[in-house]
């Protein structure tokens, strides 16, 4: 699951922890905008509403909606501190830890939310949903950040705008390329993985969506509990990758 890369040729338990995480990711996001009307796994959304804010006047809500995304960044930031740096080092990279860490702010969500504190499902305003959305994008972080990291900062498993483009320009190398040489071979195999990671994410969100609809918060700890057997794998990958 930490260790696979484009230029690789992945096992399928590989690809299936990959498209596990792309599918999480989707669920995320739909339960997010299910709850709060914002999409939580990328920066783009809350930049654009920062922006409407501003011309629309409303100063406070802009100011906070332009920090959440940094919880996006503290959780990317995170995960570099403890992937990134240890392997630097020559250490162990704790993918438990930050996978741990996203897994937390998964079940803190669905127990917040089922105690009320970001009031009623789909119907919270900002001041309510605040601490929900800096939950869930602090958990996109850490997952973003530790897959990105540990794949050579080839995958992307909680928004899609990196992969469809690597996608659209890997399909122009496709046509380019010899199809006799080495390279051809290796850009297909990374076509298909993007593609099938795109689809995960839009299954994930589908499924998720259906989920949050009967469950409410709850649906959180479906996410949270990918999260933690991500976390359990990130065990063993951190005894493996230091040796």
């Amino acid at each position: 699951m930490f260790n696979h890369r484009f230029d690789e040729t992945p096992n399928n338990r590989v690809v299936f922890h990959w498209f596990l995480l792309s599918f999480s990711g989707g669920c995320i996001n739909s339960g997010g905008f299910l709850a709060t009307g914002r999409f939580v796994s990328h920066v783009t959304g809350f930049a654009t509403l920062f922006g409407v804010d501003i011309m629309t006047h409303q100063i406070e809500a802009a100011l906070g909606i332009l920090s959440v995304p940094l919880f996006f960044l503290l959780g990317a930031f995170i995960a570099g501190l403890m992937i990134d740096r240890p392997i630097y080092h020559g250490n162990k990279p704790h993918f438990d830890w930050v996978m741990g860490l996203s897994a937390l702010c998964l079940f803190l969500a669905a127990s917040g939310g089922e105690l009320l504190h970001f009031g009623i499902f789909g119907e919270s305003r900002l001041k309510q949903s605040y601490l929900l959305l800096v939950l869930l994008c602090l958990a996109c972080g850490l997952q973003n950040g530790a897959i990105t990291s540990s794949s050579g900062r080839s995958v992307r498993t909680t928004h899609l705008t990196g992969l469809t483009t690597d996608l659209g320009l890997g399909l122009a190398r496709v046509l380019t390329l010899d199809t006799h040489k080495s390279g051809f071979a290796k850009e297909v195999r990374a076509n298909y993985l993007r593609i099938g990671s795109i689809l995960a994410f839009i299954f994930g969100s589908a499924v998720g969506a259906w989920i949050f609809l009967k469950v409410g918060y709850r649906g959180f700890v479906f996410s949270g509990l990918i999260a933690a057997y991500a976390a359990w794998h990130g065990r063993k990958a951190k005894y493996v990758i230091a040796h």
